[in-house]
């Protein structure tokens, strides 16, 4: 599935070298000033063209297909777009029977019988990434004053983060990170207990990210080491702000008031310069495997911006449900 929402929906589309790549934005309500340069900030932050980063360096130019007229959203659904014009698909050609470790060449061929684009990872490229940066900013609009900011906190283990990357760009090889992000202003209450808790939610659009392996929110794995008399955060006024945030600023699903925290892990990168090992699916047989192409040493430093996306656009689905509710 390919949609994420109750009622501010999303539906992404594309190949990372097919056409184009973009997102169709549903329920948008009317009336939200917004244009192209409207998403020129979030769009530059997923780039690549730094150092870690893939080579790969397209416009990404938004391209509003629908929904936007004079300036402003007209409450139908919005069409974004983004070309794909960067392409070197026949890097990929070695792939069709040599799957890369960790990838998603062996799974995606399995699954569609032969028939998935296999280039750049097609479907399941980090490419369609950019459909969710572009719905984020849209969202972000929509929730007002509440301010989200993501960053990168720690690569491969370490919070030296420009020399863990020149390592891993020395031997060939790629490495992980930790991502942070902080929201601020979210008003109490929230969310929807069960199977629509900020958390499941949030965590939903997060695993939909390639390369997320886990979260957590506020104290996360920590808090198994911690005493209830620890853990517990004490309400110090009548607004619900609390002395310690452990519990990310949810409980029970619903937010409190206080910051919305949590932290993601982002894998290494799967392909990788090193030679590896990996199947002939002609022969049957264990082969060597060199990986040529464009591919980001660490993939993380690229998805502060994404994170801070998902979760504007889960928090806008959310604070329409409450509205929703309201008479």
């Amino acid at each position: 599935m390919n949609t994420f929402g109750n009622i501010f929906r999303i539906s992404i589309f594309g190949e990372s070298h097919g056409e184009s790549v973009g997102v169709l934005v549903d329920n948008c309500p009317a009336g939200i000033e917004i244009n192209e340069n409207s998403f020129i900030n979030d769009i530059s932050r997923r780039k690549s063209g730094i150092k870690g980063t893939s080579s790969r360096i397209e416009e990404d130019k938004t391209i509003i297909k629908s929904g936007v007229f004079n300036g402003k959203t007209t409450g139908t659904p919005i069409l974004i777009e983004f070309e794909n014009n960067n392409k070197k698909s026949k890097d990929y050609t070695n792939l069709i029977n040599h799957p890369r470790p960790s990838h998603t060449d062996f799974v995606a061929k399995k699954k569609y019988n032969g028939n998935n684009d296999y280039r750049g990872g097609g479907h399941s490229s980090g490419r369609l990434t950019l459909g969710l940066v572009a719905a984020g900013v849209i969202a972000k609009i929509i929730l007002n004053k509440i301010r989200i900011n993501a960053e990168l906190i720690e690569v491969g283990g370490s919070k030296n983060i420009n020399q863990t990357i020149d390592n891993a760009i020395k031997n060939k090889d790629s490495v992980g990170g930790i991502i942070e992000c902080n929201a601020t202003n979210i008003p109490i209450g929230l969310g929807e207990p069960f199977f629509n808790s900020v958390e499941s939610q949030i965590s939903k659009l997060a695993f939909s990210i390639p390369g997320i392996k886990a979260i957590e929110f506020g104290a996360g794995f920590n808090s198994v080491k911690m005493l209830g008399s620890d853990f517990n955060d004490n309400i110090i006024d009548v607004d619900g702000k609390t002395d310690t945030n452990n519990s990310g600023g949810i409980n029970g699903g619903i937010t409190n008031g206080n910051n919305l925290v949590f932290r993601l892990a982002v894998r290494p990168t799967a392909s990788i310069g090193k030679p590896q090992n990996t199947i002939n699916l002609k022969t049957n047989k264990v082969e060597e495997l060199i990986i040529s192409g464009r591919h980001d040493v660490c993939i993380a430093l690229r998805v502060p911006v994404i994170i801070e996306a998902i979760t504007a656009i889960a928090l806008a689905d959310l604070l329409m449900i409450d509205k929703s509710k309201t008479i």
